[in-house]
Formats: structure tokens, sequence, C-alpha cells
């Protein structure tokens, strides 16, 4: 195992909008699996294209390039152009057709940008629209049959233009009395209540019982070997979910949740990832070498590191005291998924444009024009999500 191998597993902030030196001469070092972007570090079209270049330009191994590009006030290119109607608008229009529609725009609006990965689709049902645990608006459906018509429609759509999707937030957030970017929430659901919601929606995005991909189906971001209607990887949420480990523990940093449910009892075999490791619900409860060390036994590939970039070079040093088998387990995975990663689009300001006034036309559709001039609030008093 290459001493810079290691960096393969960890998903990391960029600090800016331009690569500085200090920022690149970090990521030379470490040679991160990945890198994702916030609004801080999108100004231009032009000025984002570059950016993504320059981080694929220092990197050893073709970099995961990601984003949170869902919908609604959760969309950081809404910055630089429209903003997309999000899951709930969509859901509430009730017409599958603009969802696979929103899921093949924002497909080719990131390969125009160099993006190969959205976080996305949220896979979470909505037991409450009102919700303060930063999913409002976020959520597909009030039912596992809405929430899996809606969301595949918008997956299969986006994977159809080559960009990787990431289901979100396993094993299901929804039942969260608080933001997990404050503090982590006890999640008080049943294993039978959770069998029954949550986990068969994501059952159905697993891809165990799905046909695979076939090799033409690469452009699809399917690849060999990935279902064609599953999700290509899974993000970790921060809950305390009792009825799986009695002593307070994060499922993101859970061996029950990550390894033994998702892994072995539902069988999934794509990069899992956790969330940002950076959020309250993580740092309140452990420091940085143990979080690091039980993300990595629970079976997660990739650590997030989305604020506290400095850190990513302890991170790199706390995984060389790790467990081989563990370390080469996930080296495998984030290798195979990389494998299937689509290249950028050719860029253009004209190309981007277009899919911009795509993406007015989808939300007048859904919204009507008088709703649609109408955006998201910026404020983000409700959760950090929204300002990130």
């Amino acid at each position: 195992m290459k001493r810079n191998s290691l960096g393969q597993l960890i998903l990391t902030g960029v600090p800016g909008k331009v690569l500085d030196a200090k920022a690149a001469k970090l990521f030379e070092r470490v040679q991160p699996g990945g890198f994702i972007l916030f609004g801080r570090n999108i100004e231009s079209a032009v000025q984002l294209r570059k950016l993504i270049d320059d981080l694929r330009d220092l990197s050893e191994v073709e970099p995961i390039i990601t984003i949170d590009q869902e919908g609604g006030r959760v969309s950081r290119l809404r910055l630089i152009g429209n903003e997309p109607p999000n899951a709930q608008q969509l859901r509430d229009k009730d017409d599958v057709d603009l969802i696979r529609r929103h899921g093949d725009i924002t497909g080719r609006l990131l390969r125009v940008f160099g993006f190969n990965l959205d976080l996305c689709p949220v896979l979470d049902i909505s037991f409450d629209d009102n919700a303060d645990n930063s999913l409002r608006g976020r959520c597909y459906g009030k039912s596992v049959e809405q929430v899996v018509r809606n969301a595949a429609a918008f997956n299969d759509g986006m994977r159809e233009q080559g960009i990787a999707s990431c289901g979100k937030h396993f094993p299901g957030y929804s039942a969260a009395k608080s933001d997990a970017h404050y503090e982590l929430p006890k999640i008080d659901r049943t294993r039978e209540e959770l069998n029954a919601n949550e986990l068969a929606i994501f059952r159905h995005f697993v891809g165990r019982d799905a046909p695979l991909a076939t090799a033409e189906s690469v452009h699809g971001g399917g690849g060999p070997g990935r279902p064609s209607n599953s999700v290509d990887s899974m993000m970790i949420c921060h809950g305390w979910y009792p009825s799986f480990d009695a002593e307070k523990t994060s499922a993101s940093l859970s061996r029950r949740i990550i390894t033994d449910l998702l892994g072995q009892e539902m069988g999934f075999d794509g990069l899992i990832m956790t969330d940002d490791l950076d959020m309250g619900a993580i740092l309140n409860e452990h420091g940085l070498e143990e979080t690091i060390r039980l993300a990595i036994e629970a079976g997660n590939d990739l650590a997030m590191i989305c604020h506290r970039i400095p850190e990513i070079e302890n991170v790199h040093r706390i995984l060389e005291t790790l467990p081989p088998d563990q370390i080469d387990r996930a080296l495998a995975t984030a290798a195979r998924f990389k494998k299937k990663l689509a290249p950028p689009t050719d860029f253009s300001e004209a190309a981007f444009r277009k899919i911009d006034r795509e993406i007015w036309d989808l939300r007048v559709a859904t919204l009507g024009e008088e709703r649609a001039r109408v955006r998201s609030s910026e404020d983000g008093k409700r959760s950090p999500v929204e300002v990130y």
C-alpha cells in the first residue's frame, strides 16, 4: 500500500474560489480522493470550471468532484444561475416526467462544469414537511411508494447523463427532531418501523435485485456491475438509532448500521461515505482521531471533511495507523467506484446558459411563472445546509 493512496479515503472541501498555492501544496501532499464544493467556491461559470480543472490537474488519480445540487435551497449552482424546483415542489406537482427532466438537466449541468458525482437524491420520507431537522423541502414523498417513484425518476435521468448518484441519508433521517449540523439527534424508531418505511425505500436503491447495467450504459453513470436503477453511492447520516446501538453512537460511525445492515443484510456494494464530519453531531461527541478510526472501522469508504480543510493532513496520518484490512477494503471500493466516473464535457458559457434556461423553464412548468420568480430564502436561519 503506497502512502499516497491513503488520501483516496478523504473527501475534502476546498477553501475558496481559486486554488491558491497553500491549498494546492496541501492537496498535492495528501492527494485526496475527492473534493466537495460549496457556495464559497462559486463566483462565475468560467471561474468554477477553472477551479475544477485545477483540482483535477493536481490529482494523481482522477478525483471525485462533487456538490449538493438537489433543487431549491440546496442548489449550490443557483449562485450563478436559476434555482431548480425542490423535491417537495416537484412532488406536489405530481408529474414524474418533470422529475425525470430535472434529473436529466442536472446531469448535463454538472458535466459542463466537470462534476462527476451529485450528492443526491434525498431518499428520506417526509413525516412532517415543517420539521426543523434540515430536510424542509427536500423529500420526494410522504409514502414509501411516492419517494421510490419520484427519487427513481430523478436518479435515472441524472445517471443517464453520466453523473453518479448518492442516496442519503441512510438509514433514514426524517424522524429526527433536531438538526445534526448542531447536535446528534436521537431517532427513536423501532426496527419494525424502520423496515416498513425508511429502509423499504433504501432497499429499492441498493440494486440487489435489479438488472445490471451493460457496458453500453457506462455513459449513463451506471457502469458495468451497478444496476441501472440503483444509486452509485450512499451517505450515512449523523443520527443515533437506539434500535441498533444501545450506546449513544452516530449511524455514520456504527458498524451495526453500515457493515451489518447496509452491507451484509441489504447487499449494497457501492461506495459508502460519511456525512460531513465537521457537523456538531460529531464534533460535540468525538475527537478527530476517534472519529476517523470509528468511521473506517464501521465500514465507510470515504471520510468527509468539508470545512476544517487543514485537518486532512492529520486525517491522512490517522489513516496510516488503521488496520490494513480496513484500509484495503475501503481503497478497493473507492477504486472500483472511480472506474466508471465520466469525464467533463467541453465547457462553454453558451452551453451553461442554454441549460440554465432549461432550469427556468422547468421551474415555471412546476410552479407557474409567478411563484417561479420567488427564490428560496438565503438567510440560512433554519440550517447551515442552506448557506455553506
